[in-house]
């Protein structure tokens, strides 16, 4: 039995080494952990089980019988992050250079089928350099066993995808269809066609950063959620956007233990607003005012920065946060914040998470680059994930709210369920300005009457109680008292339930 115990143990060992100590250090050399100490700073100290260690690829052609290491490339397996459960899978870039067999991919399709299964979230943590091209159409069908169960998943367990070194080819498609995908600065990147393909195929010469690196995915394709410095505070990340999600669609948001009175009255927030309308302020100061001990989690920071998007806790339970924000582009809808906000909204909806919306937009933004870039489709996706979702949804205007702008911003129109206003709230189809160069068109020559005009219709609809008096805006309160008004509508709303007539699925705007 001493034999056995002994064997055993080497068994383990050659597994736990991976490709080697050279391969080991190598990676440490290029600043990136090694795919167990990545599992090991996610989960919870000494909690992490694995599967599989001993899996080997099955392959024969090329000389790959006589290259076999235990694990394949990939270590799979669940844990406790805050001491909830969760399933993760780490690619090893030390081995085979983390390419996927068919072996491979099979340790990752049963932690997915556990995670579904057992309602649980699953991390995906990608450092590899594609399909292992030894295994030919069998490494392919690999890839697509992983994506089928990517969709099944989708909307059931939150999938978490973290880029920590190259991601290319096949290995891109995964964390395409996971909720969120975070990468590290100057040691990860995402294409499907690497540079010498690039160059082979459209003659351009470029970098692995600049064809796919963090500024391009996190800043401008919209394709990452967010980038953080080294693995170090990237999983440290996870673990606390981890802390924020339910473990699947069964359950409700997660409730912490807090010391922040629901009832507290920010009294600084009844001075965020400029004299001057045209004078940008910081949502986010509103939003970390508002939330729970001023913990906000913010998703896709670097990408359509005219709307904020993220996590937080009130009265110790999850909520998501949609905020126009000033400070970028005076707030507008493009493109890119429509699509970046409608997937938010989305997932909110799909996992029981309240949505909180903070609105202050001038409208859509014009010009033939939004057009031609199909903006009518893109605004539409919001207002369509803000009309399907069945969530409880607390709006509050905090300024302008303009034309179809202030449809889609989870108005009354759209199921919203409190809908409040502060005082310096403008509801109209325009700015006073435009308003009164339509319908006063004949005047334009006259400043003075123009003046006039424009002071009339400011003074008309150039504030919230219009809206108030159809019924639009349950009632126009104090910004000071803005934490407690949502704390208190979120806990009327605790069991509402509204279903929506039953589809297949929707037809969302693609």
């Amino acid at each position: 039995m001493k034999d056995i115990i002994a064997a055993l143990e080497a068994k383990r060992a050659a597994a736990r080494a991976g490709g080697g100590e050279k391969r080991l250090q190598a990676q440490h050399a290029k600043g990136k952990l090694t795919a167990r100490e990545r599992i090991e700073l996610l989960m919870d100290e000494g909690s992490f089980e694995e599967f599989d260690m001993f899996v080997e690829h099955r392959t024969r052609e090329f000389g790959m019988e006589g290259q076999k290491i235990p694990g394949d490339g990939v270590v799979t397996g669940w844990g406790t992050v805050n001491g909830r459960l969760c399933y993760v899978f780490s690619k090893d870039f030390t081995v085979f250079g983390g390419s996927l067999s068919r072996a491979h991919a099979e340790k990752i399709v049963k932690v997915q089928d556990m995670a579904v299964r057992n309602g649980a979230p699953i991390v995906g943590i990608f450092d590899a350099g594609g399909a292992r091209i030894q295994e030919g159409v069998e490494s392919l069908a690999g890839y697509a066993d992983i994506f089928m169960k990517n969709i099944l998943a989708s909307g059931v367990v939150p999938q978490i995808s973290v880029i920590m070194g190259p991601c290319a080819g096949g290995d891109v498609y995964s964390p395409a269809m996971t909720d969120f995908i975070f990468m590290v600065k100057d040691t990860s990147y995402m294409y499907v066609t690497g540079p010498d393909v690039v160059r082979t195929v459209t003659n351009e010469t470029v970098t692995h950063e600049e064809l796919g690196g963090w500024k391009v995915h996190a800043g401008k394709s919209g394709v990452a959620d967010g980038a953080f410095e080294n693995d170090f505070e990237t999983l440290g990340q996870m673990r606390r956007l981890i802390d924020f999600l339910p473990l699947s669609n069964r359950e409700k948001p997660p409730h912490r233990p807090n010391f922040d009175d629901p009832l507290r009255e920010e009294a600084s927030l009844d001075r965020l607003i400029p004299d001057n309308p045209n004078k940008p302020y910081d949502m986010k100061e509103l939003i970390e005012k508002v939330a729970d001990e001023g913990d906000f989690f913010e998703v896709g920071p670097d990408f359509g920065k005219n709307i904020i998007t993220g996590f937080g806790r009130m009265d110790g339970s999850t909520v998501g946060f949609v905020a126009n924000q000033p400070m970028t582009l005076a707030g507008v809808l493009d493109i890119d914040a429509s699509r970046k906000g409608a997937r938010f909204v989305r997932f909110c909806d799909a996992f029981n998470i309240p949505i909180i919306t903070f609105v202050d937009v001038p409208g859509f933004l014009p010009g033939t680059r939004q057009e031609q870039g199909g903006l009518i489709k893109h605004g539409a996706k919001l207002l369509f994930a803000y009309g399907e979702a069945t969530v409880p949804k607390v709006t509050i205007v905090t300024r302008k709210a303009y034309g179809g702008a202030y449809d889609v911003m989870s108005s009354k129109h759209l199921r919203g369920d409190c809908n409040y206003a502060w005082p310096s709230a403008e509801i109209a189809v325009m700015g006073a300005k435009g308003a009164v160069e339509i319908i006063f068109r004949a005047d334009i020559g006259d400043p003075e009457k123009i003046a006039q005009r424009t002071k009339e219709y400011q003074d008309r609809f150039a504030n919230p109680f219009v809206a108030a008096s159809l019924g639009y805006l349950d009632d126009v309160i104090m910004p000071r008292e803005t934490r407690r008004r949502i704390c208190r509508a979120l806990k009327a709303l605790a069991n509402k339930k509204v279903e929506n007539p039953w589809k297949k699925h929707d037809n969302i705007p693609l």
